[in-house]
């Protein structure tokens, strides 16, 4: 864990293009932090506590200011089991106010619970789920130690309480997980359609420099961000036409010419799931 400095006042830890295990303690996800005037605001926190943990051993290498502000991207597992560390450091946890949905449902607790078999020891008993002690809803707005954080709802996309964060005094950019760089995204039962929409809402800041939820940072945001545009396009045209045409999952996917895509990572673990759910989406999605 290594981090970045991306301009003046921004910074991330960039985690693998891997699926979450004991052997790399979760860490298959990005997290950023500002150092602002007073104190650092993070942005999004982990996949176990420990990695909270070492990242805030980092963060204490470059500055002595306390994290006082953790912004949430999202509520999935990877971005949010550190969360009790900052929580415990005194820190104000900030999410869209979907978020509850997903905190307070049976699908987080059963996540949770397996979690604690498939990556422990990092994830275990004492790991819990923690609440935001602000939930917000629409665009704000913030001046932290004398910066402007912009917080940007871009949901319902890759979950309903997708929050972008752009720093215009920077034009730096932490989309979480609405890009996916140098990886397959992970696509889930998202509305795609949104996504796209979301992406072009996020190409209008201008930013120089996109952090992205999973995936090195880049200063050609605007490449990337449309590298992942062009992935969910690809997947609603190509499972949307097999759904339309009544051709059979299996024989759609085999049929379908992934060769823009093969080559990056993770592309055997998630494309065949994220073509299956598109085609499911596809058939029921009204014009």
């Amino acid at each position: 864990m290594v981090p970045q400095q991306m301009s003046a006042h921004c910074w991330y830890v960039q985690g693998l293009s891997a699926l979450g295990s004991p052997k790399n303690q979760n860490f298959i996800s990005n997290a950023g932090f500002v150092v602002t005037g007073d104190s650092v605001v993070v942005i999004d926190a982990l996949g176990s506590p420990a990695l909270a943990e070492r990242l805030l051993a980092e963060i204490k290498k470059i500055t002595p200011k306390p994290v006082k502000t953790v912004i949430l991207t999202h509520y999935h597992a990877d971005h949010v089991y550190g969360l009790q560390v900052f929580k415990d450091q005194g820190a104000h946890i900030i999410a869209q106010q979907l978020g509850r949905e997903y905190l307070y449902a049976q699908t987080a607790t059963l996540r949770l619970q397996a979690s604690r078999t498939d990556l422990a020891p990092w994830v275990d008993d004492k790991t819990h789920l923690v609440p935001a002690d602000e939930w917000i809803d629409g665009r704000q707005e913030r001046t932290i130690g004398g910066m402007t954080f912009v917080l940007q709802p871009v949901g319902p996309a890759h979950t309903p309480e997708d929050l972008a964060i752009y720093l215009p005094a920077d034009k730096v950019l932490y989309s979480g997980d609405l890009v996916f760089r140098s990886r397959i995204p992970y696509v889930g039962e998202a509305d795609s359609r949104n996504w796209i929409a979301s992406l072009d809402k996020l190409l209008t800041f201008g930013a120089e420099v996109v952090i992205p939820g999973h995936g090195e940072a880049s200063h050609e945001a605007r490449k990337d961000m449309e590298l992942t545009r062009s992935y969910l396009i690809y997947l609603r045209k190509t499972m949307g036409q097999a759904a339309q045409d009544m051709v059979p999952f299996d024989q759609a996917y085999k049929d379908t010419d992934w060769t823009d895509w093969e080559a990056l990572p993770l592309f055997k673990a998630a494309n065949r799931m994220n073509a299956y759910n598109t085609y499911l989406l596809m058939e029921h999605e009204k014009p």
